[in-house]
């Protein structure tokens, strides 16, 4: 794999780097946000090490920027020392993929960064996906609901594609996990994360939300997926 790096810490940075090269993987290593930023644009690499805590330019806001501004897709990894749940979800909603709390074990990034790197190579749909009133387009990553692009982070765009690719269908938390993750997750809290962000998207673009829960079996989108009926309807509690 090519990794880039972006972490102002020398030392963290030195032995990601070493650990990285020394399995074999092509590292570039960035020490600040505009630095960074300017490399990962480049898509020259297959993975990317965030931290957050970057000098002149924040990680989250970097990892913005790459995915709307540059419309790069490379699967980010966020490392960082805040481990509460709203620095998480705010992690996922600037586009990262994973998100790993310092301290953290060398072996355990880059097992991470191969999962990441296999799902992102074998996932892509090339054609394009309309239901109903909404669009998915995943080589140009762009989303539409009811005329009205919608911003989603990489993992709600790929929960959003399976849905897509069988509308009225539904798709339990193991379909999903597995498509999106490679694998179920510890606590079901990642998906309804997730699920809840693309919701909300959707639902501040089109002004109603085409999700269904359906009570303990899963997630369905509407085949006409056309706003009807309130904002956030679902069958039953979430799953």
């Amino acid at each position: 794999m090519r990794v880039l790096i972006i972490e102002d810490d020398p030392d963290i940075a030195s032995n990601l780097y070493d650990f990285l090269e020394a399995g074999g993987h092509t590292v570039d290593a960035a020490p600040d946000g505009v630095t960074g930023l300017h490399l990962a644009s480049s898509g020259q690499f297959d993975c990317i090490v965030l931290d957050i805590g970057l000098p002149r330019v924040d990680g989250n806001v970097l990892c913005r920027r790459l995915r709307e501004d540059a419309r790069i897709d490379t699967p980010v990894l966020m490392i960082t020392a805040r481990d509460t749940l709203d620095d998480k979800l705010k992690g996922f909603e600037h586009g990262a993929d994973d998100y790993l709390v310092k301290p953290f074990a060398l072996k355990e990034v880059e097992a991470r960064l191969v999962a990441l790197h296999r799902r992102h190579t074998g996932k892509s749909i090339q054609r394009a996906l309309t239901v109903g009133e909404l669009t998915l387009d995943p080589r140009t990553l762009r989303v539409s609901y009811r005329g009205n692009d919608v911003k989603l982070p990489p993992k709600c765009m790929r929960l959003l594609e399976i849905i897509m690719s069988q509308p009225d269908r539904i798709h339990t938390r193991d379909d999903l996990e597995q498509a999106a993750w490679g694998g179920r997750q510890q606590t079901s809290d990642t998906l309804r994360t997730h699920m809840h962000l693309l919701r909300r998207a959707l639902t501040q673009a089109g002004g109603t939300d085409p999700v269904e829960t359906v009570h303990g079996m899963g997630y369905r989108l509407s085949a006409k997926a056309s706003g009807a009926g309130s904002p956030g309807a679902s069958v039953g509690n979430r799953p």
